[in-house]
């Protein structure tokens, strides 16, 4: 018999999970008072949320501020063959601004985004705007939401 412990992260993860699959795939919770049931810091329940439901994972998340901060996590479908999945598998944990730039103008070629979008998305996401020492992996974690949303936003 083999015995499987959880770990807090493992049930966190867990909680949320459940909590996305009886919803419609949205859910916003109120991370200090998750974190009071399950008797731990809040800050426990950023990093399960961090690591765990990311873009590349087929989640959107938005982190709300004031009122003891609340984060709102959305499961977004991925088919496999549709176009901005693929893009998004693509994407690694970095991004410089060279292939930021081809990634657009496939967007653009496809209709799926407009001329002015991709000037905003170029310049929204260009060195000078991004002021952090990870320019790259910043970059990299702002177009894969982009790309969920313009996912999102398709279906």
């Amino acid at each position: 018999m083999k015995v499987i412990t959880l770990t807090l992260s493992d049930l966190i993860e867990q909680m949320l999970t459940e909590m996305l699959s009886v919803s419609d795939g949205s859910v916003e919770i109120k991370r200090n008072v998750l974190a009071t049931q399950l008797n731990c810091v809040p800050s426990q329940i950023n990093y399960v949320i961090k690591t765990r439901f990311t873009p590349e994972r087929g989640y959107f998340i938005e982190s709300r501020r004031g009122g003891g901060g609340s984060v709102a996590i959305r499961r977004v479908e991925n088919d496999g063959e549709n176009v901005l999945s693929e893009l998004l598998q693509s994407v690694g944990s970095t991004l410089d601004g060279a292939d930021l730039s081809a990634y657009v103008k496939k967007l653009l070629s496809l209709s799926l985004i407009s001329e002015r979008e991709a000037r905003l998305i170029l310049t929204a996401l260009s060195d000078k705007s991004l002021t952090s020492s990870h320019k790259n992996e910043e970059r990299a974690n702002i177009f894969k939401n982009i790309l969920l949303t313009l996912s999102e936003i398709k279906q």
